[in-house]
């Protein structure tokens, strides 16, 4: 089939519709990251798309579609935490903080399987316009529990469609498929809904790649959390919700920006005071839960203090 006859199928309008096949919408997806069809075509194509609503078969392909074309290299023992690629602009990252908290947490906890986590950045993607994870990684030693993937070298194909996805200036199937692809073949992904709509279309979509998904609901499209929230898994084919309090354990964060600088962020994680140090631990208590390291979240805290 034509690409014109995809965007055909997408973008007829209510009546005229249709959801594409399996086949054709990872062809569709391979032609667009070939860049065999033209910069009109692609921006017609995935705005139709996303006018339409895209189908869970039809991001499911699109991810088999992505992952045939990256480089993946094995993370043993490991998480990747799905953030999106649109930026960070009320929150700073948490994540560098992660590596000192596991280092010290193991160092009382022989008895626990080591945890390493997985995160993936790029270029900025639309559509908030905020700080990304390669610019807070450019600046700052990781440690030895995180590891970075950076999409420019993974998938690259992906990459260079980031000026074409500014040009259209709006969110499409990519912003959501794109942050939980799993290029360090992790056994667990965790990600973020805010909505809880979005959760069984996320354990749909990613499942497949991972012994197991966990949805949270986090900030900023990320799966850090900065205040009291839930998260969801699959359990015996039901999926199981289960809410958290951060007093509950103590722990408060009450920094506000209108858009965090990259300097704010560096700033705060080179020299943490104890309020980030506690919702960074906070954080890594819930991966230990949500990687089975542990069986409760009180026991995480409880070892992590």
């Amino acid at each position: 089939m034509s690409f014109k006859e995809y965007i055909k199928a997408v973008g007829t309008g209510p009546k005229g519709n249709r959801e594409l096949e399996k086949e054709e919408i990872i062809n569709a997806i391979d032609l667009i990251l070939k860049r065999e069809v033209s910069d009109a075509q692609i921006g017609a194509f995935l705005v139709a798309w996303r006018t339409k609503f895209e189908s869970i078969g039809e991001l499911r392909g699109t991810v088999e579609s992505l992952k045939s074309h990256m480089t993946t290299k094995k993370i043993e023992n490991s998480m990747e935490l799905g953030y999106s690629f649109d930026g960070r602009v009320k929150n700073p990252f948490l994540f560098p903080l992660y590596s000192d908290i596991l280092e010290k947490f193991y160092k009382k906890n022989h008895d626990v399987e080591e945890l390493n986590l997985v995160i993936s950045g790029d270029l900025l993607q639309p559509a908030k316009n905020g700080l990304t994870i390669n610019e807070i990684v450019d600046s700052l030693d990781l440690g030895r529990f995180l590891f970075h993937f950076n999409r420019i070298e993974y998938l690259n194909k992906l990459s260079s469609l980031t000026d074409l996805r500014h040009e259209l200036g709006l969110r499409t199937a990519f912003n959501t498929v794109e942050k939980l692809l799993n290029p360090g073949i992790s056994d667990y992904g965790v990600t973020t809904a805010f909505h809880k709509p979005y959760v069984k279309k996320y354990l749909d979509i990613f499942g497949p790649d991972f012994k197991e998904v966990i949805v949270v609901k986090a900030s900023e499209g990320s799966p850090e959390v900065f205040k009291d929230g839930k998260y969801w898994k699959m359990f015996d084919g039901e999926i199981v919700e289960t809410p958290f309090s951060l007093k509950d354990y103590g722990v408060t964060y009450s920094k506000d920006f209108d858009r965090i600088t990259l300097e704010e962020a560096l700033n705060i994680v080179k020299s943490p005071d104890d309020e980030i140090l506690n919702i960074a631990k906070f954080n890594v208590a819930l991966y230990l839960v949500f990687a089975n390291r542990v069986k409760s979240l009180d026991e995480a805290w409880e070892r992590l203090n």
